[in-house]
Parts: structure tokens; C-alpha cells; sequence
């Protein structure tokens, strides 16, 4: 029990790792309140951060720029350069908090190394801009218009102080002079440190762990606790490695889990009713299992019959929900055939082991059955013969 009680821990300290993780300034944990992004990087400079959508049909990009630890009397900056990565030529978009305290957001082409910063047209359409100053973060929100040749370009930010209104020269020095990447609009890729499709790859990790932790490794604690106890041998080591294999499936499970819910939480209006149902109802059912553990009885309590019921009912019905709701999810995010078809492939193996295992224990605990009864004949056969039982003598004496 002092062993299992250090497992089911060791397992929360691994849940409570990944939720401590997952908290830190990304753009990833980010969230919008009225805003939605299908990409997103964080920048390698200046604590800024990018979010971008495309829409080919409108041939657009809506795009949100972040930059956080800064103050009302510095202005920020971001735009695209197809021409390098350099100020010279770029296209911009600017904001700063005017002298009466309303965030100004305006565009502005750099032609020169000592730009004006005054307001002018870009090569490209601006149709929507916006900004926003809140928490020391100003947030610069847009969408462009831009031809295909733009997609994949060059990106440049900056910051700099504000006097009376006049947006000063930025310093020349340190982060101020590496705020430039790359990034590709339509294929979601950047330069930045963490690039991509934010919700793409959040899902995809949703994906991962759910199908790692409950399709796979929570299968194989339950083959391991039916066929492995059949060998004598294996007593208690079967045990052990069902518990680690469990524990481990619910830790990595709850991980999966809490991705969903936070994918939930960032795309109001997009529901996946019975898929969320059947998570919510896994992970109810995991924790119930995993303090059942802490509650097991001895084997020859007169419970434990009982709490055997209940454990094994509950657990495959875990592995059941949990293969219907992978493959819902496959449904869902729609990855290519062959991550589909490795998981089923996954699954004709483990439904071939098991099936091998579940003849071999029928044989073996046939065979002890068998040799028990045959035990049994002897003993009562040498019994009879010695007048144990009274048959014996009572047939000599007639």
C-alpha cells in the first residue's frame, strides 16, 4: 500500500508539473476575449508576440500583435519587409498612447534609416486596424490584404519612447537590433522561438496524450493485470507494473484532458458535444479508479470481492469510451490516414497479445484445475484403501 500511495503522488506531481508548464507567457496559453487565431508565434525579441489567421477565399490576413511588459510612453511596432529582414522598406503598423491616453494605431512605410514615423499609405490594403493598451500590453490588431507573394516574408518589430506625441528613435542596441524573423502566413510557420498553428498544434497534442494515455497504455495495464497474475512467478510484480502503467495513462490522460478543456474554452461556438461528454466522463471514471487504489482491500477482506467488481467493471468501460472517443476524435481533427490506420494497427496487436494471453491462462489455469482434481482422486483413492473413510474396512469385513 506505502508503494501504491507513492505511485498515485508521484503521478499528481506530474499532473500539477504539466499545469504549472503550461501556465507560463506563451502565445499558445493566450486568449483573446472577443478574438479568435488559428496561428501564432512567439517572437524571439522584446517579449512580443504574433497571432495571425488566413483566409484565402478573401485573400486576407487578420492579424494581432503583442507586446507585453511595455509602458504608455513607448510605442510599438510590427510589420512585414519582403525585400530582408531589415527596417529599410518595411511596411508597418504603429501604436502609442496619445497624450490623452487613447491607444493610437496608424501604418507607416519605412523608406529611409531615419524614418519620420508619420502616417502613410502601405503598398498593401489595411482595411480594419485597431489597438489596445491594457496591463502593460499593447496589442495592435489588423487585417491585411496581401497578394500571394506576400504569404512567406520577412517580419520586423520594434519599440522605442514617446514625447509629447512624437515617436522618438528606438535604441540601437541589444534586442532592439534582433527583432526580425521570418514567417509564412499560409503554412502557419515562423522564425520565433514557438512557432505554428497554435490551435492546430494544441489539438494536436490533445490528440497525442489522449490516444498515448488512454488508447494504448491504459490497454496494456489491464492486459498486464488479467494474464500476468495467472504465473506465480509474476506475484506481485504484475501488480506493480499494472499500477505504474495506470498511474502513468491518468497523469498523462489529465494532461490530454486539460489541453481539451482549454481548447474548448478558446473556440466559443465550436462544439464537439459528444466527444467533451465522453472526456468529462473518462476523466470522472480515471480519478475514481486511481483513489480506488488507495482503497483496496486485503484479499481475504470480505469486500474485496465486491471492490473487484466495481474495479474491473469500471475499468473497461474506461478502455472502451476511451477507443470510441479516439476515433471520434480522429473525426475531429481529420490528420492524415496513416496516424489513423497506426492506431488501429496498435490495436489488432493488442487485441492479438490478448487474445494469445487469454488462451494461454485458460490452458494454464485449466491444467492446475485438472492436476487438483486428479490430487484430489489419488488422495481420496489412498484414503478409501487405508479405511480413512470407513468404506474401506466396512467392505473387507463383508
Amino acid at each position: 500500500m506505502e508503494k501504491t500511495r507513492k505511485i498515485v503522488l508521484f503521478a499528481c506531481l506530474l499532473l500539477v508539473s504539466f499545469l504549472a508548464s503550461s501556465s507560463a507567457q506563451t502565445c499558445l496559453n493566450h486568449s483573446f476575449s472577443n478574438r479568435q487565431y488559428a496561428n501564432c508565434s512567439d517572437l524571439p525579441a522584446l517579449n512580443c508576440f504574433l497571432h495571425w489567421t488566413y483566409d484565402e477565399a478573401a485573400g486576407t490576413v487578420e492579424v494581432a500583435f503583442r507586446h507585453t511588459g511595455t509602458t504608455s510612453s513607448r510605442w510599438s511596432a510590427w510589420g512585414i519587409n519582403p525585400s530582408g529582414p531589415s527596417m529599410l522598406n518595411t511596411q508597418a503598423l504603429v501604436a502609442y498612447v496619445n497624450s490623452n491616453g487613447i491607444p493610437h494605431a496608424f501604418t507607416t512605410s519605412i523608406d529611409s534609416m531615419s524614418p519620420s514615423m508619420q502616417q502613410s499609405a502601405l503598398s498593401f490594403q489595411v482595411p480594419s486596424l485597431s489597438a489596445e493598451f491594457e496591463n502593460n500590453e499593447m496589442r495592435i490588431f489588423a487585417v491585411m490584404r496581401i497578394s500571394e507573394s506576400l504569404l512567406a516574408t520577412n517580419q520586423v518589430w520594434q519599440e522605442g519612447p514617446v514625447s509629447n506625441d512624437q515617436l522618438m528613435i528606438h535604441p540601437t542596441s541589444g534586442d532592439n537590433m534582433r527583432s526580425t524573423a521570418s514567417v509564412n502566413f499560409l503554412t502557419g510557420q515562423s522564425g520565433g522561438t514557438s512557432s505554428g498553428s497554435s490551435r492546430t498544434r494544441r489539438r494536436n497534442v490533445h490528440g497525442v496524450l489522449n490516444t498515448v494515455s488512454w488508447g494504448i497504455l491504459m490497454p496494456l495495464g489491464a492486459i498486464t493485470a488479467r494474464y500476468m497474475k495467472v504465473f506465480k512467478s509474476a506475484d506481485p510484480a504484475w501488480f506493480y507494473l499494472h499500477v505504474v502503467c495506470q498511474t502513468s495513462a491518468y497523469a498523462v490522460g489529465v494532461a490530454g484532458w486539460a489541453t481539451g478543456i482549454r481548447l474548448g474554452s478558446d473556440s466559443a461556438g465550436v462544439t464537439h458535444n459528444p466527444h467533451r461528454n465522453i472526456g468529462i466522463t473518462l476523466f470522472c471514471l480515471g480519478t475514481l479508479q486511481v483513489f480506488a487504489l488507495l482503497l483496496r482491500p486485503n484479499k481475504d477482506h470480505k469486500y474485496r470481492l465486491y471492490w473487484n467488481i466495481y474495479h474491473h467493471s469500471v475499468g473497461y468501460a474506461v478502455i472502451i469510451l476511451s477507443i470510441i472517443n479516439i476515433f471520434d476524435g480522429f473525426d475531429i481533427l481529420q490528420p492524415d490516414d496513416h496516424w489513423e490506420r497506426i492506431y488501429i494497427g496498435i490495436l489488432i496487436f493488442l487485441g492479438v497479445v490478448a487474445t494469445l494471453l487469454e488462451g494461454i491462462t485458460w490452458y494454464i489455469v485449466m491444467r492446475r484445475k485438472n492436476r487438483g482434481s486428479d490430487t484430489d482422486k489419488r488422495s481420496h483413492s489412498i484414503n478409501g484403501a487405508n479405511g480413512v473413510n470407513g468404506f474401506g474396512a466396512r467392505g473387507q469385513d463383508v
